[in-house]
């Protein structure tokens, strides 16, 4: 059990760092945002596995991570410029993390990786497709005999080099079950309100970030009516703020069922010139949204 309860906690940190948290050793996932007042949608089929590997000093842990997304964006609007290359972006991301034990309440990780994203309509890998990140974070858990984690800490600092900003972003999560049927959950980039109905059943209240960068191969004017606009679209980003209900399913002893549905409270999706600064807003209209899928989870 306890074996068990520590390749969840470097799970967790490690996943925080990819804006999900997730404790789960796979994944499959479909996602699905109609965009109001639009004829565009937003489809994302996603795959990810992680497989921590035991060093030989004790609670020290190796966790490469593999992880594919296939982003079908159904782009309908009538524009200026030419939508037919912009409907299709996929993503590679590998990871690599090292965790070690500090001592009995505290461990410290750090994780590097590189992504390849781009909607490819040259057929092969430019420099600007690949995107760097980083994360070093800090864990305090206090456990006892009644729950799995009556509390649990997390500090640390990522970045990556699709922000635009040339520094580290913060990462703070505090978790407290407070109750056999309820616990919460507050920090960055996720927080929620979670009840138990029993070892198999459980929903929950949240606010999560959500989202997408890619580069696009072949820059274009968004604008071409305007003459002499140096400023073209390289790349497209989708930053979500999310808001809904969940409901998870304990189909066997580690695989689960789960979905999610809501409504947008930040629904921004933009072209960025070289610099990351927005040239064209494709649509920012609040939305209803729906993801679901299953995972394989060591709990």
């Amino acid at each position: 059990m306890m074996h068990k309860r520590l390749i969840f906690l470097i799970l967790l940190g490690f996943s925080i760092n990819s804006f999900c948290q997730s404790t789960d050793l796979a994944r499959l996932e479909y996602t699905y945002f109609p965009q109001k007042n639009s004829d565009n949608s937003f489809r994302r089929s996603r795959a990810q596995v992680a497989f921590p590997i035991s060093l030989k000093k004790e609670g020290s842990y190796l966790i490469p991570g593999l992880e594919y997304r296939n982003v079908h964006f159904k782009y309908d609007d009538p524009e200026l410029f030419n939508t037919g290359d912009l409907d299709r972006f996929q993503s590679f991301t590998a990871t690599l993390g090292y965790t070690f034990k500090m001592d009995e309440i505290w461990r410290f990780g750090a994780q590097g990786g590189v992504k390849i994203a781009s909607n490819f309509d040259r057929g092969d890998i430019l420099k600007d497709d690949l995107i760097y990140t980083g994360a070093v974070f800090f864990i305090k858990i206090k456990e006892d005999d009644r729950y799995y984690e009556p509390w649990r800490l997390i500090l640390g600092l990522q970045y990556s080099t699709t922000t635009g900003f040339p520094f580290p972003l913060p990462i703070v999560n505090y978790y407290k079950r407070w109750d056999e049927k309820w616990s919460y959950m507050l920090g960055t980039p996720k927080s929620n309100l979670k009840y138990y109905f029993d070892d198999r059943h459980e929903a929950q209240f949240f606010v999560t970030l959500d989202g997408f960068f890619s580069n696009v191969q072949n820059n274009f004017d968004t604008t071409p009516e305007i003459e002499n606009n140096d400023k073209l679209a390289e790349s497209m980003s989708m930053t979500i703020l999310l808001s809904g209900l969940g409901y998870e399913f304990m189909l066997t002893e580690h695989l689960k069922f789960y979905l999610y549905g809501g409504h947008t409270l930040i629904n921004d999706i933009r072209f960025r010139d070289v610099d990351r600064n927005d040239v064209y807003t494709i649509n920012d209209t609040n939305t209803f949204y729906v993801r679901s899928g299953l995972k394989f989870t060591i709990l």
